[in-house]
C-alpha cells in the first residue's frame, strides 16, 4: 500500500508556552497585549468581565453538557486572553489547512466515485466498506461542482518544538464557527482599545463567503436555504440558531421539512415552500429514516431520494462522516502526493491504524505513550490512555486490539502548549487547541482567520467542552 510506513513518536520534552519564552519573558507579538492587559489592571478587567458575563447570560450563550444538571441552562464559558497567532505562522497555516481540504474532498469524491484508491491499493478497503459512517446509497451520487466538503473544520495543537500539528478533521457537520464569531464579539467589547491597535484579521468576510458559497449552490435565484438543527438539546443547539439568525436562513428540525415527488418543502403556515439548500448540522445517518438510520427521530424521510434526484443540495453533503477518523490519518501523506501532486504541507500527530500489522505491533509495545480510539467513531467508545490502565487491564486490552484490530487507532499523547488565561483576577496557564474552519466557496476554497480556542477546565486536563472546558478568541 502506498503508505508512509513508519509514524515517527514526537520528540518533546515541556509544553510549548505560547505568550513567553522563557516563562517570564512575553514573546514578541504577546508583548503588547501584556502591556495593555498590565494598563487596564486587575479590578478594571475583572468590572469589565462581569460585565460581558452578563451578556453571555443575557443573551442566553449556552453550551449543553449531556447529563450536566443544567442541562440546556449552562452558560458559555469564555476567557478574557485571546490565542495570537502571528502572520507568518498563520499564512503557513492557511496554506495547509486549504491543501488538506482540498485533498479531503477529493478523497470523498472517489470513494463515493469510482473507489480508484482501494482497487490499487492505496486506501485500505476495511477503512472503507467496514466504516459504518460509508453510506452505500450515496454511491455514484453526482454532488454538484464535486462539492462533498461545503466547510472543513480542523483541530489543530502546537507540540513542545512549536511546531503545530493536526489533531482531528470535522468534516461531517463541524461545529464551533458560531461560536468563535460571538467570541470575537464579547472579547472586541471588553478590550476594544487593544483589538483595534492589534491588526486583528476580521471575520465577517467568511461568513459573507458562507452565505454566497451556499447561494450560489442553490443555482437559482432567490433560493430558499435551512439550517437543520437536531434541536434544543443538542450540545451546540445555541449555535445553530445563532449562525441561522446571522446568515438569514430559516432554523428547521427534520419534522419542519416534508419530501414530496422526490423535491423537499418546508412547511409554513401558507402551505409548502420548495428547499433548495439544506445546511445541516444533523450527523449522517440521522438524516433519513428511510434509507439510513430507521430509528431516527431527528431526520427528513425520503431525502436521500431527493438528493439522489438532484432537487435540494445538502452541504456538507451525505456521507462525509466517512473520513471523520482519525484512522485515515497516516495515509495522508501517501495520498497528497498522489492525488494533488505534492508533499502534505500541515502534518498529522503520530497515529498509528491498528489494521496494519506492523502498527498494531508497535501500538501494543508502546501502549504507555498512546491514546487509543475508536477507528470507527459511531462506536461511541471513550479513548483509552495506555498510560492509565492497570497491568491486568493492558493484558486484557491488548487481547481486545488483536481480536478486532482494524477497529482501533492509536495516537500518541501530545503534551499540548500553554496559553494564559484570566482566572479569579490572576493569569493562569491551561492547554488549548485551535479549531479552525475552511470553506469552499465554490470557485475556490479560503480559511476563517483565526476560529475556535479550546481550553482545558484545569492545569494537566483534557481539553474538552463536555468535560467543563472553555473557550477563547483567536487573533
Amino acid at each position: 500500500m502506498t503508505v508512509d510506513l513508519y509514524q515517527p513518536p514526537l520528540r518533546y520534552g515541556d509544553a510549548y508556552d505560547e505568550s513567553s519564552v522563557d516563562g517570564v519573558t512575553p514573546r514578541p507579538h504577546w508583548a503588547h497585549l501584556v502591556e495593555s492587559l498590565e494598563a487596564i489592571g486587575p479590578e478594571e478587567l475583572g468590572r469589565r468581565w462581569a460585565r460581558a458575563e452578563r451578556r453571555i447570560r443575557e443573551n442566553g450563550i449556552t453550551y449543553n453538557v449531556y447529563g450536566d444538571p443544567l442541562g440546556a441552562g449552562r452558560a458559555w464559558k469564555i476567557d478574557i486572553v485571546p490565542l495570537l497567532i502571528p502572520a507568518d505562522e498563520w499564512r503557513f497555516i492557511e496554506a495547509g489547512i486549504i491543501q488538506r481540504a482540498q485533498l479531503l474532498n477529493l478523497l470523498l469524491e472517489d470513494l463515493y466515485g469510482a473507489q480508484d484508491l482501494v482497487a490499487h491499493g492505496d486506501f485500505p478497503a476495511a477503512l472503507l466498506y467496514a466504516n459504518p459512517a460509508f453510506l452505500r446509497p450515496l454511491v455514484g451520487v453526482r454532488v454538484p461542482g464535486h462539492s462533498y466538503l461545503h466547510m472543513l473544520g480542523v483541530d489543530l495543537a502546537r507540540s513542545p518544538d512549536g511546531q503545530w500539528w493536526v489533531l482531528a478533521d470535522r468534516t461531517q457537520a463541524p461545529s464551533g464557527s458560531g461560536y468563535a464569531l460571538e467570541n470575537r464579539t464579547i472579547v472586541s467589547d471588553v478590550l476594544p482599545d487593544l483589538f483595534r491597535t492589534s491588526n486583528v484579521l476580521r471575520l465577517a468576510p467568511f461568513f459573507r463567503a458562507q452565505r454566497e458559497a451556499l447561494t450560489k449552490l442553490a443555482q437559482r435565484d432567490n433560493p430558499r436555504i435551512v439550517l437543520l438543527t437536531p434541536g434544543p438539546l443538542n450540545e451546540t443547539y445555541f449555535e445553530h440558531s445563532y449562525i441561522a439568525r446571522y446568515l438569514g436562513f430559516t432554523l428547521v428540525q427534520g419534522a419542519d421539512l416534508t419530501v414530496r415527488k422526490r423535491r423537499v418543502y418546508l412547511k409554513t403556515v401558507d402551505g409548502l415552500e420548495q428547499v433548495d439548500v439544506i445546511l445541516r448540522r444533523v450527523d449522517d445517518s440521522f438524516c433519513d429514516p428511510l434509507e439510513l438510520r430507521g430509528d431516527s427521530l431527528l431526520g427528513v424521510p425520503g431525502l436521500v431520494d431527493a438528493i439522489v434526484a438532484g432537487n435540494v443540495k445538502v452541504a456538507n453533503a451525505l456521507g462525509s462522516g466517512l473520513i471523520e477518523t482519525a484512522a485515515i490519518m497516516p495515509f495522508l501523506p501517501g495520498l497528497s502526493r498522489h492525488l494533488l501532486g505534492e508533499k502534505l504541507r500541515l502534518p498529522s500527530v503520530a497515529t498509528w491504524w491498528c489494521g496494519q500489522t506492523y502498527a498494531l505491533d508497535w501500538v501494543l509495545d508502546h501502549l504507555d505513550s498512546v491514546v487509543v480510539k475508536p477507528a470507527f467513531p459511531s462506536r461511541g467508545m471513550e479513548p483509552v490512555f495506555g498510560a492509565e490502565l492497570a497491568n491486568a487491564e493492558k493484558g486484557k486490552f491488548a487481547e481486545q486490539l488483536r481480536a478486532r484490530p482494524h477497529e482501533y487507532v492509536a495516537q500518541e499523547q501530545v503534551a499540548l502548549s500553554t496559553a494564559p488565561v484570566w482566572d479569579n483576577g490572576c493569569l493562569n496557564s491551561r492547554s488549548v487547541v485551535l479549531r479552525t474552519y475552511v470553506l469552499n466557496t465554490g470557485s475556490g476554497w479560503i480559511a476563517i482567520p483565526g476560529g475556535l480556542v479550546r481550553v482545558a477546565e484545569a492545569e494537566g486536563s483534557v481539553v474538552s467542552m463536555q468535560r467543563g472546558g472553555h473557550s477563547k478568541d483567536a487573533w
